[in-house]
């Protein structure tokens, strides 16, 4: 990559951070769709699990005092059992079909019967939510909407809900690394330069976001929240569809 687009990926990267920072969801939602349209898909899962892994681990250890370890222990089960099974299967879907995932993960998560209340302090559900979770993080890259609708449902702050959702992040992204990084057939490589940039990036927007998530009621965190993952679900939706239409056209003709 040039030093400008470099530069480029660094600013998006602190923004992207800095929403992360701010709502504990969303910026590597964001981050993922635009480096798959830069990138092959296992080099943008490899950009974007340093990155995540930076920024998720610099927002646990400023919001340390917060995290519910009991969540976090239970969550990485599941995320050991999916990474076993998916090890088997070396499954990589093609950027259509993740970009679909991204934006239609938020919406089912959301058809979660009324009467079933997301209960993190759950062994069962926790393990549950870490296998799914970590599924859906090796086919599209992140799990955030389906986690972030876990927590949201839990009666947990908004300090507790960033940083304990941070935690288990680390390592559904430092599993991703490992997949996208050597385990699949067809694994990454990165430019160092480009993954400095990235840690540097994420640590930085997330301490910027840090004052006005002190600021925030849990109110205005939790309306927030939903409104810009439901935004940017549909923009993936809408821009995978294209991009599945297109391909298709293109067969035809």
């Amino acid at each position: 990559m040039t030093p400008l687009m470099i530069a480029a990926l660094g600013l998006l990267m602190v923004a992207t951070a800095f929403l992360s920072g701010l709502f504990g969801m969303a910026g590597g939602l964001i981050l993922i769709g635009v480096l798959l349209a830069l990138m092959p898909l296992p080099t943008a899962m490899v950009l974007h699990a340093i990155t995540q892994m930076a920024s998720n681990a610099w927002r646990a250890f400023l919001w340390r005092a917060h995290i519910r370890w009991r969540p976090v222990s239970v969550y990485l089960i599941g995320c050991a059992l999916a990474l076993a099974l998916w090890s088997i299967a070396r499954y990589v879907p093609d950027k259509p079909i993740a970009l679909l995932l991204l934006g239609v993960t938020p919406f089912m998560a959301r058809m979660t019967p009324s009467g079933f209340k997301p209960n993190p302090e759950s062994i069962w559900q926790g393990a549950f939510y870490g296998l799914v979770c970590m599924g859906l993080m090796l086919m599209t890259g992140v799990s955030g909407p389906l986690m972030d609708t876990f927590f949201l449902g839990a009666k947990f702050g908004r300090r507790e809900i960033v940083a304990t959702k941070a935690t288990c992040q680390v390592a559904s992204h430092f599993t991703k690394l490992i997949y996208f990084g050597g385990i699949i057939d067809q694994a990454a490589t990165l430019d160092p330069v480009l993954a400095l940039v990235a840690i540097a990036a994420s640590m930085l927007g997330t301490t910027l976001a840090r004052r006005i998530l002190e600021a925030m009621s849990d109110a205005q965190f939790r309306i927030w929240a939903n409104r810009l993952i439901t935004t940017v679900a549909s923009y993936y939706i809408l821009y995978g569809g294209w991009l599945l239409l297109a391909r298709s056209s293109v067969a035809s003709n």
